[in-house]
């Protein structure tokens, strides 16, 4: 059997057969995966976010769901509902979409948030709750939900609470010259980017696999500074004259988590501190909120944490 690090290479060379120009994407949301993590995607339409994480669920040999979120969705269409049945005159749990290894939440900021809120136990706790009596949900359970940059028509912000629960939000941009130019070629010559078996797209990692790397990823090692820098980042967040809200200790411990499962993916046994700054904004800029008036100026926030790493010293 292939060793974990060498079958998540081949995961995202699969994924790379669909999605061009996007490898920083999937390197972490593979990381994301190996701690149990969830991720927002978040980019304009057009840039293969669903892609993305179709490619991903195709690659996986895990239970993939998509869940479309528009603006007449109810909680009960994604967590489920009790069915009536007349033959034996009892009502039974019938599971929603939500029960599944890996579940895109396409959209999410198109539903109002109180179907949004449906998540929030589920990513947190792993578990729904229906009519009193909680049902557990498969393991592994990943929610990566894309969205559209909230200034787009038709868009809700996500509640603080609900964005909490994200480890990563990952910007998906323009993929660049070169893999734009194979974008195109691909559609020249016919070739549907949708139509993933077409395009080879095969599962090359199960369950198994997954769970012999993230059990390799919390033996990585961390030096006893690196805890100190994280710390200080993290402290500085609260400190900052342009912050409302600084990252909470949670915060700081999955920046920890997803910093590990990076050194890991990157084929090292131990975090360096350029594994904590290559996460800093995936992994807290949803975390923190501007001052109103900085907001209104144009700041952002991965400005401000550019700031907040540029102040606090790198261990030696």
């Amino acid at each position: 059997m292939a060793e974990p690090n060498e079958v998540l290479r081949a995961v995202r060379t699969e994924v790379g057969k669909a999605v061009k120009g996007q490898e920083p994407v999937v390197f972490g949301m593979l990381a994301a995966l190996l701690v149990r993590g969830h991720i927002i995607l978040e980019g304009v339409p057009g840039v293969a976010k669903t892609l993305l994480v179709k490619a991903l669920g195709c690659s996986l040999a895990l239970d993939f769901r998509r869940i479309q979120f528009t603006p007449d969705l109810m909680p009960s269409d994604v967590t489920g509902n009790m069915v009536y049945e007349s033959a034996t005159g009892t009502f039974r749990f019938r599971p929603g979409p939500l029960f599944a290894n890996l579940v895109l939440a396409d959209e999410i900021n198109r539903t109002p948030p109180k179907t949004q809120a449906a998540l929030l136990e589920a990513m947190e706790e792993r578990q729904v709750t229906v009519e009193g009596e909680a049902y557990p949900l498969p393991s592994p359970f990943l929610v990566v939900a894309t969205q559209n940059p909230i200034e787009f028509e038709g868009t809700y912000p996500l509640p603080e609470a609900q964005l909490d629960r994200f480890l990563l939000k990952l910007r998906v941009g323009y993929p660049g010259h070169d893999p734009e130019m194979e974008v195109l070629r691909m559609h020249h010559q016919g070739r549907d980017p949708h139509d993933l078996a077409a395009l080879g797209v095969r599962p090359v990692a199960g369950a198994a696999a997954l769970d012999a790397a993230a059990r390799d990823v919390v033996g990585v090692t961390v030096a006893e500074e690196l805890f100190g820098y994280i710390w200080a980042l993290a402290d500085q967040t609260r400190r900052s004259p342009s912050l409302a809200l600084g990252v909470s200790p949670r915060g700081a411990a999955m920046l920890l988590n997803v910093a590990k499962a990076w050194a890991y993916l990157s084929g090292r046994a131990f975090v360096t501190p350029d594994d904590v700054k290559a996460l800093v904004k995936p992994a807290w800029r949803h975390r923190i909120v501007l001052r109103p008036e900085l907001e209104m100026e144009g700041a952002t926030t991965d400005a401000v944490l550019d700031g907040v790493v540029e102040r606090v010293p790198v261990p030696k």
